[in-house]
């Protein structure tokens, strides 16, 4: 029998709940919740706690959630095992993710049936606090198009096909939350019906589509881009194509990788002001070899090399990034000019509100899941609490 954790009592730091900034405050975490929190000098139960006096300086912030990831530290999703999702589950609270979207790739029939059984049978059977807890997967691929599948493997590449997805979201335990997918093709605007009607998000991405097209995705229910800029038709001035549109339409909410690799600083500041605060969500898209050295790594099959910040296939094509979300904060502070309550809304808030979960997720607030993320003054993780139990403390055992 598991021995019943002890409840935390963090304070002196200044607190990022949903509704105010309190400068100097506490928390109570207890049961895998936030029971309680406010100004310091209102504290006043007697409960035994684990008291952890946090630095002034100090910031309390709800847990990230990546809706968009596919591995770290050696592991990727598309393994198959249940040691790969152990590692990622470890090692994103080191960077602030509490939560997260197991994220797959396109490739053969049977290589994803196998992820997505792992995936279902770890979200249902092996979740735990003081571990990031999946949320669910996202499919990304095999329904997208040939002509922008940059590190997708082509010759996987299928249409979409709504009975191959019945059986694929069975196999991983109706687990699948997210799919991405490019609406233009054959069974595409078909499949983005099924899935709305089904409560599931259809994100356009590695899509050729055409304004229009877009337009006609949106109404079948699509409410979603996935990496923003990235595998899409781009923006010109006699067709807005998906960037166009994904600035245009208020119900799409656009991923973005701010790794400064992926999309161009300034290019990240031109979303923030099209999409504002409300209309982007921060995401990572990392492989396996994020917090490892430079060298060469296998993504869905494919050789990556990874060195300069950078993770590219053998003809140049970016593989997905090595970028942790926390850093994707400070970089979105440093490119838009926004503020960090800007960037909780955009790496927590966002995703629990598109993932309709907003009930227990994605901000600071009494009862809501003890997700909690301590930065320190440069805005570093310094410690990190998984559902009321430390995950990550820098420098120390988490246990």
């Amino acid at each position: 029998m598991k021995q019943k954790v002890k409840p935390i009592l963090l304070r002196g730091m200044q607190i990022y709940a949903e509704d105010q900034m309190i400068e100097s405050g506490y928390m109570l975490l207890k049961d895998q919740k936030i029971v309680e929190y406010g100004p310091i000098e209102k504290v006043s139960s007697s409960e035994e706690y684990w008291v952890i006096d946090v630095p002034s300086g100090y910031k309390a912030i709800p847990g990230l959630i990546d809706v968009h990831i596919h591995g770290v530290n050696g592991a990727d999703v598309m393994d198959a095992t249940f040691d790969a999702l152990e590692t990622m589950t470890t090692a994103l609270p080191k960077e602030g993710t509490t939560s997260f979207l197991a994220t797959t790739m396109t490739q053969s029939q049977t290589i994803i049936e196998n992820a997505l059984m792992n995936a279902g049978n770890y979200i249902q059977d092996h979740q735990q606090p003081g571990k990031a807890e999946i949320l669910g997967i996202h499919l990304e691929g095999p329904f997208v198009n040939k002509v922008r599948a940059g590190a997708q493997p082509v010759n996987f590449i299928v249409n979409s096909n709504i009975d191959d997805f019945k059986k694929w979201n069975a196999l991983a335990k109706q687990s699948i939350k997210l799919v991405t997918l490019a609406p233009e093709l054959p069974g595409g605007l078909e499949m983005v019906r099924f899935l709305k009607e089904n409560g599931i998000i259809a994100s356009i991405g590695h899509s050729d589509a055409t304004y229009e097209e877009v337009i006609q995705a949106i109404e079948a229910g699509a409410n979603h881009v996935t990496h923003l800029f990235n595998q899409m038709r781009g923006l010109h001035h006699r067709e807005p194509g998906v960037v166009g549109a994904a600035f245009l339409q208020e119900e799409l909410k656009a991923e973005i990788i701010v790794d400064g690799v992926h999309v161009r600083p300034e290019m990240v500041n031109l979303a923030f002001q099209q999409k504002g605060k409300h209309g982007l969500i921060l995401i990572t898209d990392a492989m396996r070899a994020k917090c490892l050295k430079n060298g060469i790594y296998d993504l869905g099959g494919q050789a990556v090399t990874v060195a300069d910040g950078k993770a590219l296939l053998k003809d140049g094509t970016l593989a997905g990034s090595i970028l942790k979300l926390g850093q994707a904060l400070k970089n979105m502070l440093n490119f838009a000019g926004c503020t960090l309550e800007d960037t909780i809304k955009m790496a927590s808030t966002n995703p629990a509100k598109q993932l309709n979960l907003f009930n227990r997720k994605g901000s600071i607030a009494t009862g809501k899941d003890a997700d909690i993320v301590i930065l320190d003054e440069n805005l570093e993780v310094a410690m990190t609490f998984c559902r009321g139990e430390c995950a990550f403390i820098r420098g120390g055992e988490t246990k």
